[in-house]
């Protein structure tokens, strides 16, 4: 009898134990269902768009490259960005290349002295690398490999003239500029247009420097068959007196 008695009770407790393990089974079921219906918006880049190293926050918004995707709770990345988190980033640019789909972490987003990961191509035999920063949007088409045209304005009331006729861009990456507050204080460093490295010869780089001081440098971009023409007189003709 007392065995009888033992034996109920051991099939009891294991009863007990499999509708627990029955119950904690069907929790966590649930919670994994939720985790794979449940989504949240998160910032991603948009279909079709790549955001550029150097590019920064409010460029990617201002052309269309930004986007709020549904994704679900358990395929969302650590540091992902929501809405409301872009505005910590006003001033910052994407450190390297993000694609389509990508979702937007913080840790990809950077300021003044970290290292933007950019393509670079070697330096041309005899030739020598010289940085400039051009009035350019950020996120411009101008990547390494890039072939521009160099252009002088003096003042408004003196034509635009070609200064060097093509150039080739090896690298690109983000450039800073400090704001100055009234009353001459340094202000805070913001982002600017991607600074770029050319090849140049001795003689061009002089060049870049004298047009640099007399007055604002521009650019086009180039391709194989674009055809530009040296000014054989004005200012660009006098820099380049010594070629």
């Amino acid at each position: 009898m007392d065995r009888r008695r033992l034996l109920l009770v051991v099939a009891a407790v294991i009863a007990a134990l499999g509708v627990g393990l029955v119950f904690v089974f069907a929790q966590g079921a649930e919670s994994r269902a939720a985790e794979k219906y449940e989504t949240t918006n998160v910032v991603t880049v948009a279909a079709g768009k790549t955001v550029l190293p150097g590019e920064s926050i409010k460029s990617a918004l201002d052309t269309g490259k930004l986007a709020q995707t549904a994704v679900p709770k358990g395929q969302i990345l650590e540091n992902a960005l929501r809405q409301d988190d872009l505005g910590d980033l006003d001033g910052k640019v994407a450190l390297t290349t993000l694609y389509a789909g990508e979702q937007l972490l913080s840790t990809k987003f950077g300021g003044v002295g970290d290292p933007v990961d950019v393509a670079s191509l070697p330096l041309p035999k005899g030739m020598i690398a010289k940085p400039e920063s051009f009035d350019l949007p950020v996120g411009s088409f101008i990547e390494p490999g890039s072939q521009l045209a160099v252009f002088l304005t003096v003042n408004p009331t003196t034509p635009t003239c070609l200064l060097i006729d093509r150039v080739t861009v090896i690298s690109k990456g983000a450039q800073t500029a400090t704001v100055t507050e009234e009353g001459g204080d340094a202000g805070e460093a913001v982002a600017e247009a991607p600074a770029l490295h050319l090849a140049v010869s001795q003689e061009q780089f002089q060049w870049l420097q004298d047009g640099r001081e007399r007055g604002e440098l521009s650019v086009a971009l180039l391709n194989g068959e674009s055809q530009v023409e040296l000014d054989k007189s004005g200012p660009c003709a006098s820099i380049r007196g010594g070629e």
